[in-house]
């Protein structure tokens, strides 16, 4: 039997005689250390791991050597056929161990039993326990934490909305701007072309006047002319109407009526054609005026059209190109902010997969070395294996040869039964006197294995 306990997977019972076997571990026996990583089996309870194979089973035998001692692995076992090989000690049925001992014996692998089964169940209650309590907290306890994935989601379009929302009325806003720049300038452009041709209208303004009075001073003057030809002709008249009878033998002198008349008429033609002239000259001259007046008046407002047209397209044009322009910002700061949350998620991926990496290696290297452990753990149960089959047929043939050595070596076994007898003493003179019955016992083991090869 052993007396480490662990907690493993399983509890197996290996070898062990059909009575009274497995002795040592508990009452007594040295030897038998644990590998590090390696197997152990004793004649009582062996804890298997999946790891690890711990067990302090009692004395045992390394190789072909029997005794106490520490191995890699070390086997402790009985012989039983009619008689029992313990860790330290022999025995027969009619027993080399007495009753109280093997009472003893039964009694601690009973509690022992026992003390598993206990663990077990404790085990078991703390489980169902443990499974109440987190169904209570599942019933009873604070609630989980909510999903507000979907508020996010509604919350993000709500605040991409008012961005877009923001982004069009800062461009509509920028488009009436331009909109007031562009009046503005067009009303400042039509208030300098207006200042601008006031001038030339004052120059029209001025020239008339200064035709409308040499039209007045010319109207005075044929006035003035006719005036004075009336008064020549009353006086020529008031001349010509009084009776003169004088008689002057002379030649007949020259009819001044008649030259009168004529050079009345010549003047009243040359009037007559001075006054056509000054009309026709002064009606010719308005008529240019007039002319001139009404194409620049047309000149100007043809221009003022044109002007005023390509006014209106060049506004149109900056109005679209700042339209553009704003679009085009607008797109690069969406391209931008696009970018810089994409590679906002893009590093937190990375930052994800970076552990998800290191912990699939991580898992890897645990599976490649658990391979490796379970092909070692496999390698070392078939060996184990192999070993319990020789072992087993070397206990078969050598329980006759133990039978033999009884009734051949009584002084053998008697120092067998002498050592078993001493136990787990502590004393000192105890202590030397195993180790003298020992190696009393090795040299008879050793010569006895030397006769066997």
């Amino acid at each position: 039997m052993s007396c480490g306990t662990k907690s493993s997977t399983s509890i197996v019972k290996i070898g062990g005689g059909s009575s009274g076997g497995g002795g040592g571990g508990c009452g007594g026996g040295g030897g038998g250390g644990s590998g590090s990583s390696g197997g152990r089996r004793s004649g009582g309870y062996s804890s298997v791991s999946s790891r690890r194979y711990t067990s302090s089973g009692g004395g045992g035998f390394s190789g072909r050597s029997y005794g106490g001692g520490g191995s890699r692995s070390s086997y402790g076992g009985g012989f039983s056929s009619g008689g029992s090989f313990g860790g330290m000690g022999f025995g027969e049925d009619t027993g080399l161990l007495s009753t109280n001992e093997k009472l003893t014996m039964q009694n601690l692998n009973d509690r022992l039993a026992s003390y598993l089964d206990k663990v077990r169940g404790l085990e078991e209650e703390n489980a169902h326990l443990e499974r109440l309590i987190r169904e209570w907290y599942q019933k009873q306890g604070p609630t989980g934490t909510k999903d507000y994935s979907q508020y996010y989601r509604t919350i993000e379009e709500l605040q991409n909305q008012i961005l877009l929302d923001i982004d069009n009325t800062r461009m509509t806003v920028d488009d009436f701007r331009l909109k007031y720049e562009t009046e503005y300038t067009l009303h400042q452009s039509v208030a300098s072309d207006i200042n601008g041709l006031r001038p030339l209208l004052d120059q029209l303004t001025l020239a008339r006047s200064d035709l409308e009075t040499q039209f007045e001073s010319l109207k005075e003057e044929l006035i003035y002319l006719k005036k004075n030809h009336e008064e020549e002709m009353r006086g020529l008249q008031t001349q010509s109407g009084g009776d003169v009878n004088v008689e002057v033998n002379a030649t007949p002198g020259i009819n001044l009526m008649e030259k009168l008349n004529e050079m009345r008429c010549e003047y009243e033609r040359l009037i007559e054609n001075n006054r056509r002239e000054v009309e026709s000259w002064y009606e010719t001259k308005m008529e240019e005026v007039n002319q001139q007046v009404h194409s620049s008046g047309q000149e100007i407002q043809s221009s003022n059209q044109q002007i005023s047209e390509l006014r209106r397209e060049y506004q149109s044009l900056e109005i679209e190109l700042q339209s553009q322009i704003s679009m085009v910002d607008s797109l690069q700061s969406n391209l931008e902010d696009t970018e810089r949350r994409y590679n906002m998620q893009l590093q937190q991926i990375q930052g994800m997969i970076g552990p998800l990496e290191e912990e699939l290696a991580s898992i890897r290297c645990e599976m490649e070395s658990q391979n490796e452990e379970y092909k070692m753990l496999l390698g070392i149960k078939t060996r184990l294996e192999q070993e319990i089959a020789q072992y087993r047929a070397l206990l078969e043939e050598g329980s006759y040869c133990i039978q033999a050595d009884i009734k051949r070596q009584p002084d053998f076994w008697h120092s067998i039964s002498c050592l078993a007898a001493l136990g787990s003493s502590t004393k000192e003179e105890h202590r030397q006197e195993k180790c003298r019955i020992l190696c009393s016992i090795w040299r008879e083991i050793s010569f006895r294995d030397e006769k066997c090869v």
